[in-house]
């Protein structure tokens, strides 16, 4: 029998210390989808939704079981890929007034090689912003 094996990120979870904040941030400087659902057992959950993806969001000190054996604000590092310019990237930022913390700066994405510029969102997660190079 051939080893079993994964096929798609469903989605991801981020422990955070606001809600609000972080969903207006996600919605307002990455274009994200602030949503709201029900799970199985019936309890309230926030998520942001972008394409296929889903990242829930659990508030630190009142995590969903289960949760990471660390739920900790501000510990993940992600990256996002885009098709829209990073030169609009850019300025979108600088009209928000969000600073980059680097870039653009070339990387290796898992597919294809990616140009990038990082930034922080409000608990200090690492965001990368990339496109195709």
């Amino acid at each position: 029998m051939p080893q079993p094996q994964v096929t798609a990120l469903d989605h991801l979870v981020l422990t955070v210390t606001d809600l609000a904040r972080t969903i207006a941030y996600y919605e307002t400087v990455l274009g994200m989808q602030g949503m709201s659902f029900t799970t199985a057992d019936g309890e309230e959950r926030r998520a942001l939704g972008f394409g296929q993806v889903k990242i829930n969001l659990h508030q630190a000190n009142a995590e969903f079981e289960p949760k990471a054996a660390h739920p900790t604000p501000g510990s993940a590092d992600i990256c996002l890929l885009t098709d829209v310019p990073l030169d609009d990237w850019l300025s979108h930022l600088e009209n928000l007034g969000v600073s980059v913390e680097e870039g653009p700066v070339p990387r290796t994405g898992a597919q294809y090689p990616l140009m990038s510029i990082y930034l922080r969102d409000p608990d200090h997660n690492l965001i990368e912003v990339a496109t195709r190079r």
